[in-house]
């Protein structure tokens, strides 16, 4: 059961991810789909293909035809649901990816009559595995479309003002499947780029996928320090970017206060871990600004509950509904990053001008999946008396583990929804503060992890 994750189903190929079970959860999955079709893709790493081989097995026998798209950054997966092939429109897309985990680790990202699967129904469909036997084999039902085309002619003509602009443009793949578009896409922009690490490698041997992490960006901002004006880096599937000038690494909530520039009165989401600044800076400019749970599914879900424009989360997730579908798609964001620059917008003068906070990145505290969600609940029982110590409390905000706001800043404690660790971040408008924050609450956590011992 441990494959099932909140957000995905995600496991060791072979070990976990294996013939046995991926079978199963392609029987399993068919009953949830109401439609005949499944539009179905898959990353770079080198078991993607064989996983995709026994998917099918599985939906197949479940009754439901499969849509080979073949190998595919996730967006380009997302974006299957909104168009027609020849006559067929899917009910349900699943994407084969194991993201930026290490290359032996793979996984299901499932979209259903467009609207992500997640949380409660992937739980209820392990258990639905787990007591299932083989389904018995059918004859092999699988339509190839042309997915990959059909995506790079959208965002071609939806960007053609940007062809040919100056600004130089470097970039890196990771060897992950961004490297299946941007190509193509560049060179009929005709946009000034140099890519690292374009081809992908499911053993990705230059660095890990996760451009989240600073060790991981180093090459391409080399790059950028003498070939570019602007880099950008993705993920293993390419629905995460980081943006980077000469003088910024731009956080996902900071490219939400960008972005959401060119947008009237927008409606902006973003999760839990997002700054403060993003927040004020997005009700000053009359938006309508929600703080919500982390997670792609859910942010996703939320956006379609409120018809928002733009959400977020700080790692790079970037979902856009002005103009676009509505899900994480990082070329995309690409593009209309390039478009602020195309319209004159200084990334650097208007980041510079917002107010100035110190942050501390994501901390991790190691627990067990056992332990996370009882050590959330006992801090919340613990901050209904805090000790005398403590700094000031404003207010409490529990969409997602504790958001605890102070008269300078803010602290967030919250349970991993895929791993077993507590995530915390802290910022402040003085910089002193940060470390008071965090020693608050990692008192607090200690006490309450103590406390269940």
């Amino acid at each position: 059961m441990s494959i099932y994750r909140e957000y995905d189903i995600r496991g060791i190929y072979e070990k976990e991810l294996n013939e046995r079970s991926v079978v199963r959860i392609g029987y399993a999955l068919a009953s949830k789909i109401k439609g005949n079709y499944v539009a179905v893709g898959y990353d770079a790493r080198s078991h993607s293909p064989i996983l995709f081989e026994y998917l099918i097995r599985g939906l197949n026998a479940g009754g439901k035809k499969v849509l080979d798209m073949g190998l595919v950054p996730t967006p380009v997966n997302y974006f299957t649901n909104y168009q027609e092939w020849n006559g067929i429109i899917p009910s349900a897309s699943v994407m084969i990816t194991g993201s930026h985990n290490p290359s032996e680790y793979n996984g299901f990202k499932i979209t259903i009559d467009k609207a992500p699967f997640f949380s409660e129904d992937i739980y209820a469909l392990g258990r639905e595995c787990e007591a299932m036997d083989m389904p018995t084999e059918v004859k092999r039902n699988v339509i190839k479309i042309d997915a990959v085309t059909r995506y790079v002619d959208f965002l071609v003509e939806e960007f053609q003002h940007l062809k040919g602009m100056d600004t130089k443009i470097v970039y890196d793949c990771g060897n992950g499947v961004a490297g299946v578009v941007t190509e193509d896409i560049f060179s009929r922009l005709k946009l000034k780029t140099e890519g690292l690490y374009v081809t992908p490698d499911g053993t990705f041997p230059n660095h890990h996928p996760d451009p989240s992490d600073e060790q991981n960006l180093k090459d391409v901002k080399k790059l950028l320090t003498t070939h570019g004006d602007i880099a950008f880096a993705y993920d293993g599937d390419a629905d995460r970017i980081a943006v980077l000038t000469h003088k910024n690494n731009i956080k996902g909530d900071m490219m939400a206060l960008l972005f959401s520039m060119k947008m009237e009165k927008a409606t902006v989401i973003g999760e839990v871990k997002c700054s403060q600044v993003m927040y004020d800076e997005l009700t000053k400019r009359g938006c309508n600004a929600i703080m919500y749970k982390t997670g792609h599914s859910n942010l996703k879900v939320k956006m379609r509950e409120t018809n928002a424009d733009l959400a977020c989360e700080v790692s790079g997730h970037i979902f856009f509904k002005n103009r676009y579908f509505g899900y994480d798609d990082a070329i995309y964001a690409t593009l209309r990053m390039l478009e602020l620059i195309h319209d004159g917008i200084d990334l650097d003068a208007e980041l510079a001008a917002l107010p100035v906070v110190y942050s501390t990145e994501e901390l991790k505290v190691a627990t067990t999946e056992e332990k996370k969600f009882k050590i959330i609940d006992r801090v919340k029982e613990l901050l209904q008396t805090p000790p005398a110590t403590f700094p000031t409390i404003q207010d409490i905000i529990d969409v997602d583990g504790v958001r605890i706001n102070f008269l300078n800043g803010w602290g967030l404690v919250r349970a991993s929804n895929t791993t077993p660790v507590l995530v915390t971040r802290f910022e402040s408008t003085i910089e002193s503060e940060v470390k008071i924050y965090e020693k608050a609450i990692n008192d607090l956590i200690t006490q309450a992890k103590e406390s269940l011992l």
